[in-house]
């Protein structure tokens, strides 16, 4: 980037980071979790425990991000009165935000991150230009700030090509009448909603890595919303209905508010915990990105199998750790 442009750049300020998590070993929180939700289903994609499992994933994606994106401003953690055992809570670059700062009363308790997300960009003292990312998304390989942003501060939205994704929702739901994935459904739901409104329909994917986002546009975006998304703040686990945040991403492309750029497996990787062999080829394609994902697929033995692949590839502590 030339001088001037990097210039240009700067005019951005600071860049801060959200991330969601939730210590799903903790026995008061899986009290109030039994009560709310009753028994873990271990087929349910909404209610299984890989979707709330713990094994300090967070730890780990810290460690990435501590030394591939050191130019990180401020790091918040949303969580739900937890607190990570081995985070040094004096390290000014983190703060701890608990869920009653930024959800509507009727949504607590709320074990549900489509619902969470929507309140992101409410954080007190988050800034204009933000990433955002789950505790199981890590980065690879140094990034810099335009990796996120281009240098008008426009955040760059990662897809991942799609062909003719329309025409297999209507075929599958339609014609067949076959009821998409709980994921899929939501992210059709929100394209539809996007093209609804601005008359553009985006066939990509989310990458299901980490993302940027302005916080005003956000707002923005859930303001012409607000009807649907009312209608799921009491949605206390995932659910059909929900309204997902690729909202905001879609919103941002077809509102001239986000770059679009679509990625493959060599720039983001998502690998489920199970597909062992899949573990390599972080290494042969070094992606900027990857994802561990956990899922009612998974089992303790390949979540235990992950933690420590984690531990081998970051090792050395972060500033973040006591």
């Amino acid at each position: 980037m030339d001088a001037s442009k990097r210039q240009e750049f700067d005019k951005i300020g600071d860049i801060d980071l959200v991330y969601l998590w939730v210590d799903g070993n903790d026995p008061v929180w899986q009290a109030k979790k039994r009560t709310t939700l009753g028994e873990a289903e271990s087929k349910s994609s909404a209610n299984c425990e890989g979707r709330y499992a713990n094994h300090d994933e967070l730890l780990f994606s810290l460690r990435s991000i501590e030394r591939y994106a050191p130019w990180i401003n401020r790091i918040f953690i949303v969580t739900d009165s937890q607190t990570p055992e081995w985070l040094d809570k004096e390290n000014p670059k983190v703060c701890i935000v608990d869920h009653r700062e930024i959800l509507p009363p009727k949504c607590i308790p709320c074990f549900n991150s489509s619902v969470i997300e929507h309140f992101i960009a409410d954080i007190p003292g988050l800034s204009e230009h933000f990433l955002f990312s789950n505790d199981d998304m890590f980065l690879n390989r140094p990034t810099t700030p335009e990796d996120f942003f281009t240098p008008e501060g426009l955040p760059i939205v990662r897809l991942k090509k799609r062909h003719l994704r329309k025409f297999w929702i209507f075929l599958k739901e339609k014609l067949l009448h076959a009821r998409s994935g709980l994921y899929n459904h939501k992210l059709d739901h929100s394209a539809a909603m996007i093209e609804q409104t601005f008359g553009k329909y985006y066939q990509g994917k989310p990458h299901h890595n980490i993302d940027a986002f302005l916080a005003s546009h956000i707002k923005k975006i859930r303001g012409l919303y607000m009807n649907e998304i009312g209608k799921i703040l009491t949605h206390h686990k995932r659910d059909y209905d929900d309204v997902h945040r690729s909202i905001y991403s879609y919103g941002a492309l077809a509102d001239g508010k986000g770059a679009l750029k679509y990625v493959g497996k060599d720039e983001s990787m998502k690998i489920s915990l199970y597909n062992k062999e899949a573990y390599g080829k972080i290494d042969s394609l070094n992606p900027i990105f990857f994802c561990m994902n956990d899922s009612e697929h998974c089992k303790e033995e390949d979540r235990k199998y992950a933690a420590a692949f984690l531990a081998k590839r970051f090792p050395e502590k972060s500033s973040f750790e006591l």
